[in-house]
C-alpha cells in the first residue's frame, strides 16, 4: 500500500490530522482537504516531516461543487486516488430544542452529506479503473444516540445507512472498489475548544478518552484491508455497541441518567470560546490546533482492543494457554 495517494476531509486537525502523518509515515502522497489555511499548512508540514508528500486543498466539504475540483485537482497533480477517507465534521453541544434550524441543517450539510460528496467525487474517479478504498471515519454514535448531540448523532447514523446501501451496490456490481467504515470511540480533539454549546459547563468526550493516534492507526489498517465491512474502535465502542443491540431500553434510561453529566467537565463554560461551524476558527486567530484537545492527561494512546483485533491468532492461543493450565490444574487436584 506504501506510495499511494490519500486524500482525507478534515486533515486540519483531530482524527483527520493524525490520520494524515500515518499515511504518510508510508511514504503516501497526502491530499487535505479542509477549511481554515493555518491548519492545513501545519498539516502539510506534519507530513514532509512524517516523509509524505502533501498538497493542501482548502474546501468547504458541505459544498459538492469545492469537493469535486478538489478531486480534480488531486488526480491532475498527484495522480490516480487510491484512497479517499471522509472525516470531516461538525456538531453542536446542546439539548435539540435549543438548536437552531439552521445550525441543525449546516451539521448534516457537513457531518452527512459531506460524506456523500466526498464518496461521489472519489467513486467518480475510482470505478472506471474499478479499483480503490474509500474510508468512512464514523462513531459508536452512528448506531447509538446520546443526548445533546441530536445533530451530530443523526448524521452519523445516515452515514451508516447510506454507507451499506452503497456497499451492497458495489457487491451487486462485482465492483474492486472498496468502502469500508471504523467506528470511533470518544477522541481528544480540539472540537471541544471551538464547538458550538450551550451547555452551562465545557464540553468533554465522555469518558474513556482515547488519543486520535488510536483511530488513525485503525484507518490506516481499514484502508490496507477493505474487505472488512466495519471496525468498531475501542472497548467502550463495543461496549456501547453491543449494549444498544441488546438492551437498547435500559441505556436510553442510563444515558438519560449520565449523558448530561458525562459530556460536561467541572469547569464553567466560556461564553466568548470561538466556534467553527460557520467559519474556521484557525483561519479568525491564525492558530493551529493540532491532533489533540485538552484532555491529553486522561486519553489513552493505546486500545487492548485493537490489539486483540490485530492479532486474533496470537489472542485465541493465549486463550486456549489459559484453559489448558486451569483444565491441568482441576485435573490434579
Amino acid at each position: 500500500m506504501a506510495g499511494k495517494v490519500v486524500v482525507i476531509t478534515g486533515a486540519s486537525g483531530g482524527v483527520g490530522r493524525a490520520a494524515a502523518r500515518k499515511f504518510a509515515a508510508r511514504g503516501d502522497r497526502v491530499a487535505l482537504i479542509a477549511r481554515g489555511q493555518s491548519g492545513l499548512d501545519s498539516a502539510a508540514a506534519d507530513v514532509r516531516a512524517a516523509g509524505g508528500q502533501p498538497m493542501v486543498v482548502p474546501a468547504d466539504v458541505a459544498d459538492d461543487a469545492a469537493v469535486e475540483a478538489a478531486a480534480e485537482r488531486v488526480e491532475r497533480e498527484f495522480g490516480r486516488i487510491d484512497v479517499w477517507v471522509n472525516d470531516a465534521f461538525a456538531g453542536v453541544f446542546a439539548p435539540f430544542t435549543a438548536i437552531t434550524p439552521a445550525e441543525f441543517r449546516r451539521v448534516t450539510e457537513v457531518t452527512y452529506l459531506g460524506y456523500v460528496h466526498g464518496t461521489r467525487a472519489a467513486l467518480k474517479r475510482m470505478l472506471p479503473r474499478d479499483a480503490g478504498v474509500i474510508v468512512q471515519v464514523g462513531s459508536a454514535l452512528a448506531y447509538r444516540g446520546i443526548p445533546l448531540q441530536s445533530a451530530y448523532c443523526g448524521a452519523k447514523h445516515a452515514i451508516q445507512g447510506f454507507n451499506e446501501s452503497l456497499r451492497c451496490e458495489l457487491l451487486h456490481a462485482k465492483s474492486k472498489v472498496r468502502v469500508t467504515m471504523v467506528q470511533l470511540p470518544a477522541t481528544n480533539t480540539p472540537q471541544f475548544d471551538w464547538v458550538l454549546s450551550r451547555l452551562p459547563r465545557r464540553a468533554q468526550p465522555v469518558p474513556p478518552i482515547y488519543q486520535p493516534e488510536v483511530a488513525a492507526r485503525a484507518i490506516v489498517r481499514a484502508a490496507e484491508h477493505p474487505r472488512r465491512r466495519e471496525r468498531w474502535v475501542g472497548m467502550s465502542t463495543v461496549a456501547t455497541l453491543l449494549g444498544d443491540k441488546f438492551a437498547p431500553g435500559l441505556l436510553d434510561h442510563y444515558l438519560a441518567r449520565t449523558g448530561f453529566s458525562a459530556q460536561q467537565t467541572g469547569k464553567s463554560r466560556d461564553a466568548g470560546q470561538p466556534v467553527n461551524l460557520w467559519e474556521p476558527v484557525d483561519d479568525r486567530k491564525g492558530t493551529d490546533h493540532g491532533a489533540h484537545g485538552d484532555f491529553d492527561e486522561t486519553a489513552h494512546s493505546h486500545s487492548t482492543q485493537q490489539w486483540v483485533a490485530r492479532h486474533p491468532g496470537l489472542t485465541a492461543g493465549a486463550v486456549l494457554a489459559v484453559a489448558a493450565g486451569v483444565a491441568g490444574v482441576i485435573r490434579s487436584r
